[in-house]
């Protein structure tokens, strides 16, 4: 099943594989935890050639952050459990905490903006202004 878009972030678990399909479109995946505390495990694929060289370059425990479709799908192991995976087909990665002429990632933190108790932040938008 295929649910809408997803941004999501996280640190690259398994270190990425490109692999061919049978009409010779590279394939670049990988492997990404976005939990905390407990490993929750999306693998995250990307058939588009302008990733390639982020995608390659990333390592084991980088930080990234990754917008595309979330699927979700279920299979059957060998000893008949079910176990339900969770896919991204990426449409842009980034490198996530990091600032250096090989990322184009965020800087991790320090370009926050914090709302001082005299901004008009809660002002921005109304309730009625909201669409659902």
């Amino acid at each position: 099943m295929s649910l809408a878009k997803s941004v999501v972030t996280g640190t690259v678990y398994r270190a990425p594989e490109k692999r061919f399909t049978q009409n010779n479109v590279g394939v670049s995946a990988f492997v990404m935890n976005i939990g905390d505390r407990d490993e929750m495990l999306i693998r995250v694929i990307s058939k588009r050639n302008s990733l390639d060289d982020l995608v390659s370059s990333l390592n084991k425990g980088d930080k990234v952050l990754v917008e595309g479709r979330l699927q979700t799908a279920t299979v059957k192991s060998d000893d008949g459990t079910e176990k339900r995976i969770y896919e991204i087909d990426a449409n842009t990665i980034e490198r996530w905490g990091e600032i250096n002429s090989s990322s184009s990632g965020f800087a991790g933190g320090e370009d926050i903006v914090k709302f001082e108790s005299d901004d008009m932040s809660n002002e921005l938008i109304n309730e009625d202004e909201i669409p659902f």
